[in-house]
C-alpha cells in the first residue's frame, strides 16, 4: 500500500494511479521515492499533457518507461492505442516475469485505470471481475474507457458476437450499479494535491 504515491495495487504485479504531484515538490519527491521502494519496474504514462520520462530516466534508469499519451475528453479510444501499450507490458512480463507495472494518468481516474483494465483482460480476467477489482483497489477509478478496451480485447481474441454483446451488457450493468460522481472525485483528488 502506498503512503505518498498516487497509486493502488490491483494485483501484486499491476498498479494503477495518477502522477507525481505537480503542486508540491516535497510530496512529489516522496512519491517518486515510494514508487521506487514499492518495486515498480515498468511505468506506462498515458498522459498527453505531461511526461515524467526525464525524471525517471535520470533518477531511476532501471525502471522501464513508456510515454503513451492520450487525451481524456471522453473520446472513443482506438484499438491500436490499447494494443501498443498492452504489447509493451506483455513484453515486459515476458522478459522479467516478476515485473511490477504501473499504468498512470494525471489523477488516476480514467486513462491509467482503463489501461490497467485492458491489461487484466489480456491476462484472461472476466470484464466485470476486472473492473470490480480495479474499483476495489482504487475507489476513485471511473475507468471511463473500459468499453473501448473491451472492444479491443474482443477484436484481439476473436470473441464471437454473442459473447461480446453479453460482456458489454454485463459491463454496462456493473457501471450503472456502481456509478461514481466524477466531479466529486476530481474535487477530492485536487484537495489531496493531485
Amino acid at each position: 500500500m502506498a503512503d505518498f504515491a498516487n497509486l493502488d495495487f490491483v494485483t501484486p504485479q499491476l498498479a494503477v494511479g495518477g502522477d507525481l504531484s505537480s503542486f508540491d515538490d516535497a510530496l512529489a519527491g516522496q512519491q517518486f521515492e515510494e514508487v521506487v521502494e514499492l518495486g515498480i519496474t515498468h511505468i506506462v504514462d498515458v498522459r498527453l499533457e505531461w511526461s515524467d520520462l526525464d525524471t525517471f530516466a535520470e533518477r531511476a534508469p532501471d525502471i522501464g518507461y513508456l510515454h503513451h499519451g492520450m487525451d481524456d475528453a471522453g473520446q472513443a479510444v482506438p484499438a491500436e492505442w490499447f494494443e501498443q501499450a498492452v504489447s509493451w507490458i506483455e513484453a515486459a512480463f515476458a522478459q522479467q516475469p516478476d515485473a511490477v507495472v504501473l499504468t498512470h494518468c494525471h489523477m488516476g481516474i480514467n486513462r491509467g485505470p482503463s489501461l490497467g483494465f485492458a491489461v487484466l483482460l489480456a491476462q484472461g480476467w472476466d470484464p466485470v471481475e476486472a473492473i470490480a477489482a480495479i474499483r476495489a483497489a482504487r475507489p476513485q477509478a471511473n475507468v471511463w474507457y473500459a468499453a473501448d478496451a473491451l472492444d479491443w480485447h474482443h477484436a484481439r481474441t476473436g470473441v464471437d458476437a454473442g459473447t461480446a454483446a453479453a460482456q458489454h451488457r454485463a459491463l454496462a450493468a456493473w457501471r450503472d450499479q456502481n456509478s461514481l460522481d466524477v466531479v466529486r472525485v476530481i474535487r477530492e483528488q485536487r484537495a489531496r494535491g493531485y
